[in-house]
């Protein structure tokens, strides 16, 4: 089992920046590859990025590409989503998940584990 908690979510204007946090625990954190999605109201949930296991490889979303970025910290069960430029569009609950078979993809049935989301809210 894995347990994924994510924090840095807030309130914020348009152009503004935000980092989001994702702390893992219950196995080995370095195994999986993980991904960041989000959910605005009325919405489907949708792919955001994802890293693979060592951070070396990454993959955006085209509505974010440019703008956002996302980063692991294997030493600290940490991945990152920094986001700058945040638009209102951006205004979404936003998840991490975690995907022990490694794959780095935008599907979110590949992913096995999820957290319990951060509200990320942009002002115009």
């Amino acid at each position: 089992q894995v347990q994924l908690v994510e924090s840095g979510g807030g309130l914020v204007q348009t152009g503004d920046s935000l980092r989001l946090s994702c702390v893992a625990s219950g196995r080995t954190f370095s195994s999986s590859a993980m991904g960041w999605f989000r959910q605005a109201p009325g919405k489907e949930r949708e792919f955001v990025a994802a890293i693979s296991r060592s951070g070396g490889s990454t993959y955006y979303a085209d509505s974010v590409k440019g703008r956002f970025s996302i980063s692991r910290d294997n030493a600290k069960n940490t991945v990152y989503l920094q986001m700058f430029s945040l638009r209102p569009e951006d205004t979404a609950v936003y998840y991490c998940a975690a995907d022990f078979l490694g794959g780095l993809g935008k599907n979110e049935n590949q992913y096995d584990f999820w957290g319990q989301g951060t509200q990320v809210t942009v002002s115009s």
